[in-house]
């Protein structure tokens, strides 16, 4: 698969930093060279310390879970690393319970704790 570089410089620009943060730390090991590069670039424009990077990805790593292949799981609701995982039934329309799953959620869209 070929990189589509102006779309991901593009993506980059228009992303938050946390986002950012989160490409370059969390999930490095799964994007290209040239779009690192670029995320490393725009963060340096946002003037985004090393030290800043590395205090995320400590925060980050501390409740991070991690999927069978070793990568991050990503919140279902949004591109953000899960931090829980919570395994309900899967339902057909909202009416038929058909089998249970793994559900990931970052601290954002957690559930509430009953």
């Amino acid at each position: 698969m070929l990189l589509d570089v102006e779309r991901m410089k593009a993506n980059v620009r228009q992303s938050e930093t946390e986002d950012l943060l989160d490409r370059v730390t969390i999930f490095r090991d799964g994007m290209e060279d040239a779009a690192l590069a670029y995320i490393d670039e725009e963060l340096r424009r946002r003037d985004i310390t090393r030290a800043r990077i590395d205090a995320h990805e400590q925060m980050r790593r501390e409740n991070l879970i991690l999927m069978r292949d070793g990568f991050p799981a990503r919140c279902g609701e949004c591109f953000r690393p899960a931090v829980e995982r919570v395994v309900d039934w899967h339902w057909v329309y909202g009416l038929i319970p058909l089998f249970r799953r793994s559900f990931y959620y970052c601290e954002k869209h957690q559930p509430p704790k009953a």
